[in-house]
């Protein structure tokens, strides 16, 4: 005889152990990946490593040097902050701020400008060699800066090729050896830190341009917007991050900039062209006075953090 039995059909229930205790989990079960976390970790161990060892510490040590009167052969005695005192004391560090503050017109201001220009000329143009313009004009960021300085330091004298074209064109009185001039030495180095920076800043500008809509422009132009407002209400505001970045790397360039003042100028003439790097080596090297060339690169790296904060501040995106 059939009997008619009544079962209730539940989903299956899986249980796992947490704290010693079986606990009933409804459902399908999920694994745990109690290694996964680890094992990341592990990935980004290496990187981690080295920055530690390459960045981190060399810093570290860095105030630790700027504490101590050391000639870097000597044993070293603790200075406390005098090294700081005699910093701060001394009217040369001012003079060399001040012509970093200037550099950065040169290194910052102006390369964003024309890699603004050069990106309004260059987006949605399509010219025969326009991949071999690019590349030549994106060339100084390739080369050394120390073969940069030599460069323009052969172009920049009095026989050399700015004068031999200001005499072509008729302005042979103005010609001199510019980077020996007292009151055009900064300007004349400040141009060349801006032919090397425009470049990088008009590849940045580009690369953030062609991550804009292209309807946002088709939009503009039906509604009869001209390519000089195309550019301002769409261009720029789709580059916003882009110049933050390009504004951030040119102006730590000229606040720390040493390898183009030093192969150029070299300070001169007459302190004209002094930069907070240039004085860091002079002191560890030519002084022996690794303390006080210590504070210095603590001051200095203060200053860079405080602009590039500034910067970063003022280009925030706000939306």
């Amino acid at each position: 005889m059939a009997r008619d039995v009544s079962t209730s059909i539940s989903p299956p229930r899986a249980t796992s152990a947490r704290g010693g205790e079986r606990v009933a989990v409804s459902g399908r079960a999920r694994p745990r990946r109690r290694g996964g976390r680890a094992r990341g970790w592990l990935y980004v161990l290496p990187a981690l490593a080295a920055y530690l060892g390459f960045a981190i510490w060399p810093a570290l040590n860095t105030v630790r040097l700027s504490l101590l009167n050391w000639d870097g052969i000597l044993p070293a005695t603790f200075a406390g902050l005098d090294n700081y005192i005699k910093i701060f004391r001394d009217s040369a560090l001012y003079e060399a701020i001040l012509h970093s503050l200037i550099l950065i017109v040169f290194f910052s201001f102006i390369p964003i400008g024309v890699g603004l220009f050069m990106t309004a000329l260059l987006m949605g143009k399509v010219r025969r060699g326009m991949t071999f313009f690019r590349t030549v004009f994106f060339l100084p960021q390739v080369l050394p800066l120390v073969a940069v300085g030599i460069t323009w330091r052969w172009l920049y004298s009095e026989s050399g090729v700015v004068n031999q074209v200001l005499d072509l064109v008729g302005l042979g009185a103005i010609t001199r050896a510019w980077l020996g001039d007292y009151g055009l030495a900064l300007v004349a180095l400040g141009l060349i830190g801006s032919w090397v920076m425009s470049g990088l800043c008009m590849m940045l500008f580009l690369a953030g341009a062609q991550k804009i809509d292209p309807s946002l422009y088709e939009a503009a132009t039906l509604d009869g917007a001209s390519a000089y407002r195309q550019f301002l209400h769409v261009t720029l505001p789709g580059v916003r991050k882009e110049i933050t970045i390009a504004g951030v790397i040119t102006t730590i360039a000229a606040l720390a900039s040493f390898d183009l003042v030093f192969t150029t100028t070299n300070g001169g003439p007459a302190g004209q062209t002094n930069v907070p790097g240039l004085l860091v080596y002079r002191l560890a090297f030519n002084e022996g006075d690794i303390g006080g060339a210590s504070a210095l690169a603590v001051v200095l790296t203060v200053i860079v953090l405080a602009v590039v904060g500034a910067v970063r501040y003022f280009t925030r995106d706000e939306s």
